[in-house]
């Protein structure tokens, strides 16, 4: 197989809610489609890529350094032993000449490429990426179907209680079991009085709910939070400070007994080593939250789940930011705890493919070929424009 052009756009996928840090009326993300030789039913295979919502777009790092690396190199070097397209070894290739550290928008770039070296290979293969990952890199029997949560009560205006309830009320009704509100966009005060009108919503509870912070705390507030939403028993008390500030993280551990989850915004498996080694983690109850669309793709994802496995954890305690198809199939063929999900919201990227049943908290990746973005209709119109 080889790459004969590679075509990049950038598209909005702007909303008017925010959480405690952010809004996202200008937020965006880079879309990516790779041309193969490989032709079925008189058509080229294509290969599709585009990065989970809360990172800008990394267009240019892709045009620059990464989509070039790849065009110039000699065909073989993107193959595996066997003849077959190896993402692995395309990785290596986009890799070249770039200095270790500076992650952030590097690695979206490489991750965008890396997700439609991975569908590609998969569509060439003629099956579902989570077969061909389970194939692969796992063993063989992936998971049917993978638990997801849904993600929202963000902050708008003029939004009220009854409103953020009906909201929640129409996850459930989508079947949804578990869901996800922001916290600290307002004070401790009203926070609580929005988590307990949530909790009402799931029947009073509150494991049933999870809450993010999207590390606006500092350590004084988050222990403070963390002391008022310890009664509640909640599903977890999500990215409480700075990504990188492993101590605040590792107190709050020791002061706060029920579940914490962070990681969105580490990528690199060297920044999420240092969180397992220095953020107080425990792997009996917390969760990672790395997001492989945003830390270098998927290739690099599988080297931080075998430093977990190194450091005495589960796979199953990850459950990876983004609430889109393609961290689907990595949860299923790799045995992950389960996958966000935005219903709704950060399109046309954001969700799975139109079909997609949610039954009991549960959803399968479907039987498409590759990723499967073929099956969302607006999404698939949009990317298939970049090339034909």
């Amino acid at each position: 197989m080889k790459i004969v052009s590679a075509h990049v756009g950038t598209i909005p996928i702007s909303s008017s809610m925010r959480n405690a840090y952010i809004d996202f009326s200008r937020m965006d993300c880079t879309i990516l489609a790779l041309v193969s030789d490989v032709v079925v039913d008189g058509k080229p295979l294509v290969g599709y890529g585009f990065n989970s919502n809360g990172r800008y777009n990394a267009t240019a790092i892709m045009n620059e350094r990464m989509l070039p690396r790849l065009q110039h190199a000699a065909p073989e070097e993107l193959l595996d032993e066997n003849g077959e397209l190896s993402p692995a070894q395309a990785w290596d290739v986009m890799m070249r000449n770039e200095k270790p550290g500076g992650h952030g928008e590097r690695s979206v770039a490489v991750g965008v490429v890396d997700m439609a070296l991975h569908d590609l290979a998969a569509k060439a293969a003629g099956v579902p990426l989570y077969r061909w990952i389970s194939d692969h890199y796992g063993d063989g029997a992936p998971d049917e179907d993978v638990f997801v949560y849904a993600a929202g009560g963000y902050y708008a205006p003029g939004k009220t209680l009854e409103d953020l309830q009906n909201e929640m009320r129409g996850f459930l009704d989508a079947g949804y079991e578990t869901v996800k509100m922001k916290i600290g966009g307002a004070d401790l005060t009203e926070d609580l009085r929005r988590i307990e009108a949530v909790i009402d919503v799931l029947d009073g509870d509150g494991s049933r709910l999870m809450v993010d912070a999207n590390g606006k705390f500092d350590l004084q507030t988050a222990l403070e939070y963390g002391k008022a939403l310890d009664p509640y028993g909640l599903f977890w008390y999500e990215e409480v400070g700075d990504p990188l500030d492993y101590g605040l993280n590792a107190t709050l551990s020791e002061n706060y007994r029920n579940p914490i989850a962070t990681g969105e915004n580490l990528f690199s498996l060297q920044d999420a080593r240092n969180l397992i080694r220095y953020g107080g983690m425990r792997p009996d109850r917390d969760f990672v939250q790395v997001d492989p669309a945003l830390s270098y793709g998927l290739t690099e994802y599988r080297r931080f789940l075998d430093m977990l496995a190194q450091h005495g954890w589960s796979s199953r305690r990850c459950i990876p930011h983004g609430g889109h198809q393609f961290s689907l199939h990595i949860a299923a063929s790799l045995k992950l705890g389960g996958n966000e999900s935005y219903p709704g919201e950060f399109q046309p990227t954001g969700g799975f493919t139109d079909d997609a049943v949610i039954t009991r908290g549960r959803v399968a990746p479907g039987e498409l070929p590759g990723i499967g973005l073929e099956g969302k209709a607006e999404f698939y119109k949009v990317l298939r424009g970049l090339h034909e």
